[in-house]
């Protein structure tokens, strides 16, 4: 009788158990059996937006890892693909890496397993569904633009039961998780207020338009956000993360390193908080239209209740028995008593997941094996959206109330405010 042929990729796309209903056994085999450049054993990546973050941290971190190899490099900026197709192929030991500056062909290939998205923060989503869509393993960056977006986005994933992970660290950093063990297994007693203090970021002057640059495809960059002028420092990373049309300024961005740490500390990461309020200032004449420095106050159902301001990156969490903290980004641990952090921890009774690989090589494992990865498209709707709710308190300035289970406000406005219209014809300039 024959049998049907099965190749990498349809391993890749079915999974270990679609292979085993079958009777066969899988044909996708480990890097020890077969040498760590087996062309049977590499997924293929293609990554979409190689900036700052994308080229420096995520390209970089994926080249290190030998059951991947990058075949396509995507970004708006000519200049930009032309910096990192130029590693890619010093990696890889030739001069195949794709040059592609539209990433819808970069989703269309066949010859990709996975898109690493890098883009900036509007993109995410959107992006991140056409790559599904389109059949793509995804790794993406934080955070989402709206909490509807984001809850459709998780739910997508969850119907197709796809292989998506979110490209954020702490819950490997030693520092983060131990300070969330501790609270978690109760170490300093009932949770009672969290302290989180995220980076204040500058104020750009506004700018006058200027022609769009050779080999740059502004259209594209915009995407679905607003269409406006282009100005010259626009593209940089610092700025447009202050301007609401792409991102919510340090809250969403610091906030989904530091406020995670504090949900999870809390045993709340799946759920949101259910009280917000809070005032934030946005620069006067500046292109700055997200709060620079700002004041929240989120209260949990526990009880538990968050402060978060801008001015440094600091977590501290009080408990009735003690306290907490971690200093500065990745910093130094501090407790009320030092032997809080020496105490012996029970691993068939720890009430927190063993600390996981970093995001890279943890999103190729889920690949691998079918794993939840760290950081879910739940997870990071469901952190998206505690951040989401103070940019809205913020916005309409008065105390809201939440539902975590119906995920809605008490208040219509703020209802509305959890989605926007995005722009369609930049699909068809």
């Amino acid at each position: 009788m024959n049998r049907p042929a099965f190749s990498r990729r349809t391993f890749l796309r079915t999974g270990l158990a679609g292979i085993l209903t079958t009777g066969l056994a899988p044909q996708f085999v480990r890097t020890g059996l077969l040498g760590a450049d087996a062309p049977s054993k590499k997924i293929t990546l293609g990554c979409i937006g190689v900036g700052k973050h994308g080229f420096g941290v995520n390209l970089q971190s994926f080249l290190q890892e030998d059951d991947c190899r990058v075949v396509a490099i995507c970004d708006t900026f000519a200049s930009r693909r032309a910096h990192a197709i130029e590693a890619v192929n010093k990696k890889n030991g030739d001069t195949s890496c794709a040059d592609i500056a539209d990433f819808r062909e970069l989703l269309a290939r066949k010859d990709i397993d996975a898109a690493v998205i890098s883009t900036p923060d509007h993109w995410h989503i959107p992006m991140a569904t056409m790559a599904l869509e389109a059949g793509k393993f995804v790794f993406c960056e934080k955070p989402t633009l709206t909490i509807a977006e984001g809850r459709a986005f998780a739910d997508l994933v969850a119907k197709k039961r796809a292989v998506f992970a979110t490209g954020l660290e702490d819950r490997s950093l030693i520092k983060y998780h131990k300070l969330c063990e501790v609270v978690r297994n109760g170490f300093i007693g009932k949770v009672q207020h969290m302290v989180i203090s995220l980076p204040k970021k500058p104020v750009f002057p506004k700018e006058e338009p200027a022609p769009v640059p050779d080999g740059f495809n502004f259209n594209l960059w915009l995407g679905p956000a607003p269409k406006r002028e282009y100005t010259p420092h626009l593209t940089d990373d610092q700025v447009w993360r202050q301007i609401r049309d792409f991102s919510g300024g340090s809250l969403t961005d610091w906030g989904a390193h530091l406020i995670d740490s504090a949900q999870v500390a809390n045993d709340a990461e799946g759920s949101s908080p259910v009280k917000v309020e809070g005032k934030g200032e946005i620069p006067p004449d500046a292109i700055n239209t997200v709060p620079q420095t700002y004041h929240l106050t989120y209260t949990y159902e526990n009880g538990a209740v968050m402060e978060v301001t801008a001015d440094k990156p600091s977590i501290r969490i009080e408990g009735s028995d003690g306290w907490v903290a971690v200093e500065g980004w990745d910093g130094v641990l501090k407790a009320s008593d030092m032997e809080i952090f020496r105490r012996p921890i029970d691993e068939a009774n720890n009430k927190i997941w063993s600390r996981p690989k970093r995001e890279h090589p943890n999103f190729l494992e889920a690949i691998h094996t079918g794993k939840a990865p760290t950081y879910t498209a739940e997870a990071l709707h469901r952190l998206s959206t505690t951040m989401h709710l103070g940019l809205i308190a913020m916005e309409l300035g008065r105390p809201l109330k939440w539902d975590p289970k119906t995920e809605s406000f008490d208040d219509a406005k703020a209802n509305e405010l959890r989605s926007r219209v995005s722009r369609e014809d930049w699909n068809h300039a």
